[in-house]
């Protein structure tokens, strides 16, 4: 007496093509550095709103704020790219676009703090560089490529 067991893969499911596997690849990339950009933002809010003594003082810039309004700016990016970045991970529009977003305004921001921990905001404004550039790339599943 056999007894028949249901195929593990079902036949109906093609498998993935390079060009979605990338995608998903991309995407989950970005995700993980939008992860550790928002946490990497989040201490240097904490670290602005306790003053530490890591900054940089600037008397005489442009764009000056109260090192406390930095950690509170910092750290409010910082909680919202933590959350976006877990949107990442199921894949969804919604996430593609506010990852762009919340790495656009930590871009700004961290270019707006330069002077204050200089080379942390050039390490910053790369990360976020390359995690606009992994949500940009991806195309999703339905559309059609042109070229």
């Amino acid at each position: 007496m056999t007894a028949s067991h249901p195929h593990p893969h079902p036949t109906h499911v093609y498998p993935r093509s390079a060009k979605q596997q990338w995608a998903a690849g991309l995407t989950g990339f970005a995700g993980v550095m939008l992860l550790i950009a928002g946490l990497l933002s989040l201490f240097r809010g904490i670290m602005g709103i306790a003053q530490d003594d890591v900054f940089v003082t600037t008397p005489n810039y442009v764009f000056k704020f109260d090192l406390t309004g930095w950690g509170w700016i910092h750290l409010a990016l910082g909680i919202v790219a933590i959350a976006v970045s877990f949107g990442l991970f199921a894949p969804s529009t919604w996430a593609r676009v506010a990852g762009v977003a919340i790495a656009g305004l930590v871009i700004i921001a961290n270019f707006l703090s330069l002077p204050y921990y200089p080379v942390w905001s050039v390490v910053m404004i790369a990360l976020s560089g390359f995690i606009i550039w992994a949500l940009c790339v991806v195309r999703p599943e339905g559309s059609t490529e042109t070229g």
